[in-house]
């Protein structure tokens, strides 16, 4: 952030929050949706937006609204995602990405609580469901010169040179940030062209294919929105690594290429890291964002998730047992 106050800008940022509502009971330590207070029964729909959700779950949904508004978390809407008993919160933009940072962090709290007050449960786990979609964090960002315009507005974005080499170097970085935007094993599985995550850097125009995307409701509104990360990143990491890729675009003028049309998924090959233990080695290896976020402090990040990752690797799946135990 200060280097963007070096440069005479001013952050405008926002978070996208996904979830699941879970019962507060599993089932042989797996997560199930929870029964409708409404129907009591569990849903089963995969339809995004759909209202019949929302009902079913009106007032827990209704006293996080009302719990974010007491508390100052400028919490928009919820709306159903494309899951059983999944949702979305979205937060108001503000001008100062700490805050923005902090609002989120206030934010799974606060659902948690309630959802725990309405006798049930909820996770941010990236994919909690093997056959289901993920939890995602979106963060969106736009930029304001000394005299609060936005430096991306435009009637064409892909004219605005700021635009452009923001999204270069944001997809430069990608690879190297991928720990930090998906910094758990479980993180990975959320993956999967099906789930509408993207795996490679690409971007275009209100395209919902691609990592990074460029909604353009009308001129003054257009910005970055950063589609890659899981809803278990840490929000102050992922913010840090957005502007870093941000910042180093604008500073060196890199060019992101042309805007994707159609499905990103069909035109580009996987190429970001897919699993933790490679997102780890570019990290540890990555000469820009050593200039951005302190050496030292990704050497410990690295080497706390090497030892997670290690401990992982040596447990024992119900899934080997069923392949090997008596079959090699």
């Amino acid at each position: 952030v200060s280097k963007f106050d070096e440069l005479g800008l001013t952050i405008c940022a926002a978070f996208e929050l996904e979830f699941y509502l879970i019962d507060q009971e599993n089932v042989n330590g797996r997560p199930q949706p929870p029964r409708s207070p409404i129907s009591g029964k569990r849903p089963q729909s995969t339809q995004v937006y759909l209202i019949d959700d929302l009902d079913e779950y009106v007032d827990c949904l209704q006293d996080i609204l009302e719990g974010a508004k007491e508390q100052g978390i400028p919490a928009d809407a919820i709306v159903k995602e494309s899951a059983p008993a999944q949702f979305e919160v979205n937060l108001h933009h503000v001008p100062d990405p700490i805050k923005a940072c902090d609002y989120a962090v206030l934010l799974k709290r606060l659902v948690k609580n309630i959802a725990y007050d309405h006798e049930m449960d909820t996770t941010f786990m990236a994919k909690p469901y093997p056959g289901q979609a993920g939890n995602g964090l979106h963060v969106h960002i736009s930029i304001l010169d000394k005299q609060g315009n936005n430096i991306f507005a435009s009637e064409d974005p892909e004219t605005n040179a700021a635009l452009r080499h923001a999204i270069g170097g944001v997809l430069e970085t990608l690879p190297e940030q991928m720990a930090f935007l998906c910094p758990n094993v479980n993180s990975y599985r959320r993956f999967g062209a099906q789930f509408y995550v993207p795996n490679s850097p690409t971007w275009g125009i209100d395209n919902r294919t691609v990592a990074v995307r460029v909604p353009t409701g009308s001129a003054d509104a257009v910005r970055i929105e950063h589609r890659v990360a899981g809803a278990d990143a840490n929000p102050y990491l992922l913010m840090a690594s957005v502007l870093s890729g941000i910042h180093h675009g604008l500073t060196h003028q890199i060019e992101p290429g042309p805007a994707m049309e159609g499905n990103a998924y069909e035109q580009s090959e996987p190429s970001l890291p897919s699993n933790l233990r490679d997102a780890l080695r570019v990290l540890d290896d990555s000469e820009v964002m050593a200039r951005y976020i302190d050496p030292m402090y990704i050497d410990v990040f690295v080497a706390c998730k090497e030892s997670e990752l290690a401990e992982f690797e040596n447990s024992i799946s119900d899934l080997e047992y069923n392949w090997y135990l008596h079959t090699v």
